[in-house]
């Protein structure tokens, strides 16, 4: 289970990451999301 867990974690880290960095700066920027921070963004997406 812990296998399949981890599995669809980084899957979910992945998505977001791809999502957030197809966004140009300025959408970024409405969401209050800073380019430098996609990873640490995505990995709080995870977390919850």
């Amino acid at each position: 289970m812990n296998v399949a867990r981890s599995f669809n974690n980084w899957r979910k880290f992945r998505q977001t990451v791809n999502e957030l960095s197809r966004m140009s700066s300025r959408e970024l920027q409405d969401l209050g999301i800073d380019r430098a921070d996609i990873r640490s963004v995505a990995r709080a997406s995870v977390a919850r």
